[in-house]
């Protein structure tokens, strides 16, 4: 097949657009590794931020009680000198009573009778006893509020360095976290570029063919760009359908009833009809984009036409299965653990080292069918 250098590139940069649209993955639902570290980081920060409110809460809390304390401490403070005069001039008058017979002979004298004496004698010693324990009482009272306050003049410092070791645990949390977002946008970006030259090698050799993974030999496509009339019919093949992202904002039974039909449809008339909703509820589980392992096997197998093993439609080494529903489940769950689940040239290179341009581009091809 030739191309013209203009239709060449037209072609080019049609099927790098589809790329984008037919293979785009949301991540809403990651089970990659740097997605499970990057949830871990989310995770921490709104733990961090989360412990940092609960300091800072302590802290204003503390701060209130002191506030209140020492009002407190102010208000008595203010009391004692009033009571502390009353207290002495009783007791300078008991005691000059007590020690200048002037005085007990004044107060004999005032009295009526010696009832009336007993009485003023009792009165002053009372009013002094009052007025000595209402200075007790405040000195008491003053002592226990200042030992209050070193108490929570304690707690505010420990809360303080609680709060500015939160303030720090988070400052590090979003630092790891930026840092991550920042390697993984600069990994996106190298995956794009690589995808880029992929489907650029690609098309230069389309229709040709190469070896698979599997041994048996597959057609390089191309994706295909989106149609430039809507279909009316929906059908899950058509192209208009296949530009949409993976969602997991849905259930399971959500999930695998609209990838199930659309699977199904792709793989009508083939060993692996039927098993749509295998292959979509085995992507949940896995967290993997559903069209990734249906895709695979229509590059290595025509979709389990041609296996060099036992329901073995990816080429997986030299694994056997006793069914397709245990097969593809065990794929999906590789696809998983040793590739990331999705569709990336680093995996075409992992997956399909000799021809990685051409395994990439024809998988794009035919997730973009999906």
């Amino acid at each position: 097949m030739s191309f013209s250098s203009t239709t060449r590139s037209g072609v080019l940069a049609l099927a790098i657009a589809c790329f984008a649209m037919a293979v785009g993955v949301c991540v809403a639902r990651p089970s990659v590794a740097l997605g499970d570290t990057l949830d871990d980081l989310e995770a921490k920060v709104e733990r961090t931020n989360d412990d940092l409110t609960a300091a800072n809460d302590k802290v204003a809390q503390l701060q209130q009680e002191i506030d209140g304390n020492q009002q407190r401490i102010a208000e008595i403070e203010a009391q004692l000198p009033a009571t502390r005069a009353a207290a002495m001039q009783s007791i300078r008058a008991q005691y000059k009573m007590q020690q200048g017979s002037q005085g007990l002979v004044e107060l004999v004298l005032s009295s009526e009778n010696f009832y009336d004496f007993l009485a003023t004698i009792q009165f002053l010693d009372s009013v002094t006893s009052y007025n000595t324990d209402q200075i007790q009482s405040l000195v008491n009272l003053t002592n226990e509020l200042s030992s209050t306050q070193a108490n929570l003049n304690s707690q505010l410092s420990q809360a303080k360095s609680e709060r500015q070791n939160a303030q720090d645990a988070l400052s590090s949390a979003v630092a790891a976290r930026t840092a991550l977002q920042q390697r993984m946008a600069e990994e996106q970006a190298a995956q794009q570029a690589e995808a880029e030259a992929a489907l650029r090698e690609a098309v230069q050799s389309e229709g040709q063919t190469f070896q698979t993974e599997s041994g048996n030999t597959a057609t390089v496509e191309v994706p295909q760009p989106p149609s430039s009339s809507p279909s009316s019919s929906g059908s899950p093949n058509d192209s208009s359908s296949s530009s949409e992202n993976v969602s997991w904002e849905s259930d399971k039974d959500g999930f695998v009833a609209q990838w199930g039909a659309r699977i199904d449809a792709y793989l009508a008339g083939s060993p692996l009809a039927g098993y749509g909703s295998t292959f979509a509820a085995a992507a949940w589980d896995h967290g993997i984009d559903p069209r990734l392992s249906p895709a695979i096997s229509a590059v290595e197998s025509s979709k389990g036409r041609y296996c060099a093993y036992s329901h073995n439609a990816w080429g997986w080494g030299n694994v056997s299965w006793g069914s397709w529903e245990t097969a593809i489940y065990a794929h999906t769950a590789g696809l998983a653990s040793g590739y990331g689940g999705y569709l990336t040239y680093s995996m075409a290179q992992k997956y399909c080292p000799p021809n990685a341009s051409a395994w990439y581009s024809s998988v794009a091809a035919n997730m973009a069918a999906i």
